[in-house]
């Protein structure tokens, strides 16, 4: 299948309202694309942070409700028109840093009607499937072998690449893999950078409890542009399987920090001072990254540009 005239492919997202996934919708516009994003539940029901990037995709792009992975909703776009590419960037997430996350309903929930589905987008002429995988997973990054999941979520969702493995193979249709590393950036939830901005424009010393694990954190627009770029390539070079490990800020959650508390205090009159504490648990494993710059797939991004963008935004809003 070629490109429309006008140059972009149609696509259908899943997981819009998550952070990475309106940062990737937005990127996908930005280059030309059509865009048509499935929600989970109705606009309404969206509270925080969630709601605020719904409401700004939806002044870029349709936004379809109450459509999950597998709904009939879902089903019934299919058959009604041709997409060129499915980005299923949607995972079920609830409860997803315990143990008793549960598991195998993420990966129920993740691949539902999945057959149906892909059967019925090959016959409509689909060209790709894109999926969003997680460093958290089994047999992903680089670091302590073996390469094992993080916990119940991780697990979800290696699972959930093998199931879309299978059926990708069975139908002939091409298969990206995007591996996501540790993203931060504007319209963030409540994780590690917020909890350190937010204590520093409080006057407080925040504390870092794990120094010692190396971990890899990406700006979330540089993370969107290898996403856009990674849709294309698949898309257009039509092989069976491709996968992406897009890397940034390979270091220590220490080193980290003080790299953000440079950044921050450099941009505002705040003096950013952090606790780095001795570390007593490493429940997780100590080294976990991805292993392709990112900086070598989107050559015009501009790091001093990026932190002026968020250092203003999250001085602002957290």
């Amino acid at each position: 299948m070629e490109q429309r005239e006008s140059g972009g492919m149609k696509i259908l997202f899943t997981g819009g309202s998550s952070f990475t996934g309106y940062w990737f919708c937005r990127q996908l516009l930005e280059k030309g694309h059509e865009v048509i994003g499935l929600l989970t539940q109705k606009r309404e029901n969206y509270e925080g942070i969630r709601k605020e990037r719904v409401e700004r995709l939806s002044c870029e792009m349709e936004l379809i409700e109450e459509s999950p992975f597998g709904s009939e909703k879902m089903i019934d776009l299919l058959k009604k028109g041709t997409f060129d590419v499915l980005c299923h960037h949607g995972a079920y997430l609830k409860d997803y840093k315990s143990e008793q996350f549960d598991w195998l309903y993420a990966l129920e929930t993740n691949t539902k009607n999945i057959k149906q589905v892909i059967h019925l987008a090959k016959e409509q002429g689909l060209g790709a499937i894109i999926l969003t995988g997680s460093i958290f997973e089994q047999n992903e990054g680089i670091g302590n072998v073996p390469l094992r999941a993080f916990s119940p979520y991780g697990l979800s969702k290696g699972l959930t690449f093998e199931v879309f493995r299978y059926y990708a193979q069975l139908y002939n249709i091409p298969l990206g893999k995007f591996v996501i590393p540790n993203p931060f950036g504007m319209l963030e939830e409540k994780r590690f950078t917020f909890y350190l901005i937010s204590q520093w424009k409080r006057g407080n010393i925040p504390a870092v409890q794990t120094p010692h694990y190396v971990r890899d954190n990406i700006p979330c627009d540089l993370l969107a542009g290898c996403y856009g770029r990674f849709v294309e390539k698949v898309f257009v070079q039509k092989g069976p399987f491709y996968r992406s490990n897009p890397s940034c800020f390979v270091e220590s959650q220490g080193a980290f920090a003080l790299r953000l508390s440079r950044e921050v205090s450099k941009r505002s009159a705040l003096s950013c001072p952090v606790e780095l504490k001795e570390q007593k648990s490493y429940a997780e494993p100590l080294v976990r990254v991805n292993a392709e710059p990112a900086i070598f797939e989107v050559q015009e991004w501009s790091e001093e540009r990026f932190w002026d963008d968020y250092v203003a935004y999250a001085l602002e809003h957290y």
